[in-house]
């Protein structure tokens, strides 16, 4: 055979640059529009209790996200992860879900931009209807507004990873500021009271039920932590670092959501709040207790979290792309990258192209195909504990900075499979509805049909050869990535964009 090329990527990712990727994934539009849903469902007390079980679920999830970041750190994480745990068949599922599942979280944030237009500025870009398609009224001028937004941002994730990342972190760095200072406000008003929040359970449904119908959610509201694996290949920062990074950005997002919720619940008795029907109780509430000032901060965290998702999630989808293109399940085209930004170029323009097209098919058919593609994070989630608790088991696991019992892999592997289980069995909370399983059919014979199109070179290629273009080691089978030990004393991984070569 002769010598193949493996294309890697630049080292520019500062640690709090990474972090500000996956906090600004989390936080993003449901978390200022579903408090008052939330309390409706288990009151404020069931749904606080609700979120941090989730939280806590996630946590437990993502120490098996922790561990494999340093056992491969490459572009694709759990694309990478499944295949390192069972193999180029499963690799190929889980990445075809999990690419559909980033994507289509770019043009949800985008829309949502529109509906908050219509919040601020009702009739500015309600102009220009061209028809309804699934209940969705579609505008023109919501189409111009969600696309400017997306080529803005593939323009800019298209300039470099480091300005992606630093653009993240002051984005970031104002929903947190504006989150804290709406809840400060809300919290310190004449009309607000900690009474509000009384009964802390609804007391139309059960407990337990309140609590299980929140917990059923938390697993897509803390969708975004998984963005900081797809970026290992291009941290200028040791591997083991990344553990930290995912558990602060879930608390980091469990605490806005839990903030947020509370700031909306602590101005009005809530039930009252609640049985009201306002289009925005957030909003209402905010407007209420800190006046305009408050309304104008909320937008601004809003705004902000729509925005940073936006930027996120490019990244997430972007690297996939290219590590499934790096692996031969996609045309090479997907690994070009560019020799002045170090990103990878053709990914990035076809996140942008695909995300796009979105607009013209309405929020609701978004909708649907979002919660389909929760299939895929949750299978994302499994592989990756699953993995972990494979490699748990090991002899040569040891050179881990961080380890992880195997018991905890476990745990996150059957909390994943209950995550599926609650999309899937008729009945439970989050059981999707029949337009999301018509998208899904259509999506698994599209993925059909590809692998199909592309089984013969995939199958072609021998295990040392797609361990090495996946996972980055040598035919013996270990790790050509340097060690944490093996960093330069400026801490940099020293490695070329494009000299690695095989036989």
């Amino acid at each position: 055979m002769g010598k193949k090329e493996r294309v890697v990527l630049e080292k520019s990712l500062s640690p709090a640059g990474v972090l500000a990727l996956a906090i600004g994934s989390i936080i993003g539009w449901g978390s200022f529009i579903l408090p008052g849903t939330m309390m409706k469902q288990g009151g404020p007390m069931g749904a606080v209790i609700g979120l941090s079980l989730g939280g806590l679920a996630m946590l437990i999830i993502a120490k098996s996200y922790g561990y494999m970041v340093q056992k491969v750190p490459v572009s694709g994480g759990e694309f990478a992860y499944a295949y390192n745990g069972f193999g180029r068949y499963h690799a190929y599922i889980c990445g075809w879900f999990l690419t559909l599942g980033y994507l289509s979280i770019v043009p949800l944030n985008a829309t949502a931009l529109s509906l908050l237009a219509k919040f601020v500025a009702p009739d500015l870009f309600t102009q220009g209807h061209l028809y309804t398609l699934a209940g969705s009224k579609i505008y023109a001028g919501e189409v111009v507004l969600a696309s400017a937004a997306m080529l803005i941002f593939g323009y800019l994730n298209y300039k470099g990873s480091k300005s992606v990342a630093n653009v993240q972190v002051y984005m970031v760095g104002l929903l947190v500021g504006a989150v804290f200072l709406i809840a400060g406000g809300a919290g310190m008003a004449e009309i607000s009271s900690i009474s509000n929040l009384l009964p802390g359970y609804n007391p139309e449904v059960s407990t337990v039920s309140g609590i299980v119908a929140i917990l059923a959610i938390t697993p897509f509201l803390f969708v975004g932590f998984d963005t900081i694996p797809q970026a290992a290949e291009e941290y200028d920062f040791p591997p083991a670092k990344a553990n930290q990074l995912i558990m602060i950005s879930i608390l980091v997002g469990g605490l806005i959501y839990i903030l947020v919720l509370l700031a909306t619940g602590v101005v009005f008795p809530w039930q009252e709040l609640v049985a009201a029907n306002h289009v925005w109780p957030t909003g209402y509430a905010m407007q209420a207790a800190v006046g305009k000032a408050g309304l104008i901060f909320l937008v601004l965290a809003i705004s902000m979290g729509i925005c940073t998702g936006i930027n996120g999630f490019y990244m997430a989808t972007s690297r996939l792309l290219f590590s499934m293109g790096r692996a031969k399940v996609l045309p090479e085209w997907f690994i070009k990258v560019d020799k002045n930004t170090g990103v990878p170029k053709n990914a990035v323009l076809f996140t942008a192209a695909m995300a796009l097209m979105a607009p013209w098919f309405g929020r609701n058919v978004i909708i649907w195909v979002v919660d389909m593609a929760a299939l895929g994070t949750a299978f994302g989630y499994m592989y990756t504990c699953l993995g972990a608790y494979r490699e748990t088991k090991k002899s040569n696991s040891a050179d881990v900075a961080i380890p992880i019992k195997s018991s905890t892999a476990f745990l996150g592997g059957l909390i994943s499979f209950g995550i599926l289980l609650l999309l899937c069995v008729p009945g439970s909370p989050g059981f999707m509805a029949i337009e999301s399983w018509y998208a899904c059919a259509i999506w698994v014979a599209i993925g059909g049909v590809f692998y199909l199109s592309q089984a013969k070179r995939y199958n072609a290629l021998p295990k040392h050869e797609l361990d090495y273009l996946i996972l980055d080691t040598n035919p013996e089978g270990t790790a050509n990535r340097p060690r944490p030990q093996e960093q330069t004393p400026e801490g940099m991984y020293q490695q070329p964009i494009f000299v690695r070569e095989t036989d």
